[in-house]
């Protein structure tokens, strides 16, 4: 009877392991199921709240120059938009120095959280790594968003010099090296840099004079202290229908709206040559995706308004935007052409 009873008592713990592990089984499916449903969740909740909330409060946008300039001038014509479209107030913060590079590092240090963008300047992004020693990486630690604008140059002589083509300046400068004075609004500037990239590629030499900004350079032209100057085309056109400036090509890709008369320098026999002043948002590298693509359609929008237009158009700015990738590949190529340059011209930071 007890031999029985141990048989059963044995039978019963058999049959008790086996539904264990059935039972184990049939819910480690259940499990697993769970748990990938609570990773899902979890790794879904940070892009939904960063998309959702952002942002829930004040953005600063950083300009690297002083009130009144190009930079300052569009951030506070799209700020207001991005305000108004985003429910939270965008604030332009001038960080000045050190040809930009100070506001540049501020943005480049600070948290990834969309709360702290750059006003990105082309040359400050493009041709500051190689005229600076900087205490970060232009290209490592800023993250593209989108181009905002451009602004494109225009060639321009003082009426005594006899050319009235690119090729006939080419002629004159080659037949007379260094007798030709090209104005510039200061070393490393766009301006600056746009006379060695003609240099460059016309095979002429020409003296370099740099002055003190845009406006004393277009001065030294006018009176004939230089001849030759890269200058802006919204300043420059008025002294060019009055006459007491000639013009002869601009610098983009394509003709100016300002200008559409005039040929570009690549229709003057320069293919490729491209001298154009952009604007863009950058933000801290590690900013999620989310936020990036936030902003970028925000300012899409603002650019898109006909009365942001209006005013940008007055002020020599063409509306223009970018994918992240697309605006990364312009700095990419760019910075690589003017580190040429400035090698070539021995150029150094003043």
């Amino acid at each position: 009877m007890m031999m029985k009873e141990n048989m059963n008592a044995e039978a019963f713990a058999a049959r008790e392991q086996t539904g264990k592990a059935q039972g184990e089984k049939t819910r480690r499916p259940r499990v697993a199921a769970a748990l990938l449903l609570l990773v899902g969740c979890l790794a879904g909740a940070p892009a939904h709240a960063a998309s959702g909330s952002y942002p829930s409060r004040p953005v600063r946008v950083l300009v690297p120059f002083a009130p009144g300039g190009g930079a300052d001038t569009l951030g506070r014509i799209i700020t207001p938009k991005l305000t108004e479209g985003m429910g939270q107030q965008w604030v332009v913060d001038n960080r000045g120095g050190a040809g930009g590079n100070i506001a540049a590092e501020t943005v480049a240090r600070a948290a990834p959280d969309g709360y702290t963008v750059f006003m990105g300047f082309s040359t400050v992004l493009t041709v500051n790594p190689s005229l600076y020693k900087l205490a970060f990486d232009m290209e490592k630690d800023l993250q593209p968003v989108t181009l905002l604008a451009t602004a494109q140059y225009i060639l321009v002589l003082n009426p005594s010099v006899q050319a009235a083509s690119v090729k006939e300046l080419v002629a004159l400068a080659k037949q007379k090296p260094n007798s030709l004075n090209f104005a510039s609004a200061g070393v490393g500037s766009p301006l600056h840099l746009a006379g060695e990239l003609f240099q460059r590629r016309a095979g002429v030499q020409m003296v370099h004079i740099p002055y003190k900004g845009g406006g004393p350079a277009a001065a030294a032209v006018l009176a004939g202290e230089a001849q030759v100057l890269f200058g802006s085309v919204a300043s420059s056109m008025p002294h060019v229908k009055s006459g007491r400036l000639k013009a002869l090509a601009t610098t983009g890709l394509k003709r100016s709206k300002v200008a559409l008369d005039l040929p570009t320098m690549a229709e003057s026999g320069f293919p490729g040559f491209d001298v154009t002043t952009w604007y863009s948002f950058m933000v801290p590298a590690g900013t999620s995706a989310a936020i990036i693509s936030r902003i970028h359609d925000e300012a899409a929008k603002a650019l898109q308004r006909p009365d942001v237009q209006q005013v940008m158009a007055g002020q020599g700015l063409e509306a223009e935007t970018s994918t992240p990738q697309e605006l990364a590949a312009r700095i990419r190529s760019e910075t690589k052409t003017w580190a040429e340059v400035i090698k070539a011209a021995g150029i150094k930071a003043e």
